[in-house]
């Protein structure tokens, strides 16, 4: 070992997964795996991350005693599957919200909207397995109201629904964003999902979905309307 006093010593950097965390102890705030925490995330550190998530990845192809060396299937993986988390299917924990351009309700529309089916897709999170359904999206508007354009309805849902999710949360976290935006007199969510934790693993029953629903405002209120909203969804199975 060098006793040379102008030897250069490298100063120890936190690892960037434990500075983004400590930046949102600091701040009180929660970082469940369905929150988004971009406010968090410094110019940069998606990078870093990418590079950490790689490394630590394959330790666990190393632990399953995958031979990541000379195998050519699995030479790469470690470094997908991070592309793959953190750019694609968790993307919705590490970008801010997509812009979304709202219109006045200009000719006070008052008359019932359906958004659907949208495609969503997810993972849950007890066992990262895919979630794929279609969502429903039914809104009673007022002469308040912002209205948003439709394709904006599938952005939305999907910056919610990457991220590990369990689907009877999602659908509020939906409906939450929803409302805040537009402020509707009513908002309705309908949402159907294959759940792949029970088509892999478990029962591996390969028939089961999962359909929850959300109801707010005159929706929850006017049986009738909730009646109409519901009568008008196409067959969930096409």
């Amino acid at each position: 070992m060098s006793n040379d006093k102008n030897d250069a010593v490298t100063p120890y950097k936190a690892p960037v997964s434990t500075r983004i965390r400590e930046r949102i102890r600091l701040s009180r705030r929660r970082f469940h795996a369905n929150d988004n925490i971009s406010a968090f995330i410094e110019a940069g550190e998606m990078e870093e991350l990418l590079d950490e998530v790689q490394e630590k990845m394959k330790a666990v192809l190393e632990s399953l005693v995958i031979d990541t060396d000379s195998d050519h299937n699995t030479q790469d993986t470690a470094r997908r599957v991070a592309k793959m988390y953190l750019n694609e299917v968790f993307k919705g924990r590490y970008t801010p919200e997509p812009p979304v351009t709202e219109f006045p309700n200009a000719e006070h529309l008052n008359e019932l909207m359906i958004v659907g089916p949208i495609t969503v897709r997810s993972a849950c999170s007890h066992h990262l397995c895919p979630i794929v359904g279609k969502l429903w999206i039914g809104v009673m508007p007022n002469e308040h109201s912002n209205l948003i354009g439709l394709s904006k309805y599938a952005r939305l849902a999907d910056w919610i629904m990457s991220r590990p999710q369990i689907q009877e949360e999602a659908v509020i976290q939906i409906a939450d964003l929803l409302q805040n935006k537009m402020n509707p007199d009513g908002l309705a969510i309908v949402m159907e999902a294959d759940h792949f934790c029970m088509h892999w693993r478990g029962v591996k029953d390969m028939d089961s979905k999962m359909i929850n629903s959300v109801m707010r405002g005159s929706f929850l209120k006017n049986p009738d309307l909730r009646r109409e909203f519901l009568s008008l969804l196409p067959n969930k199975k096409s």
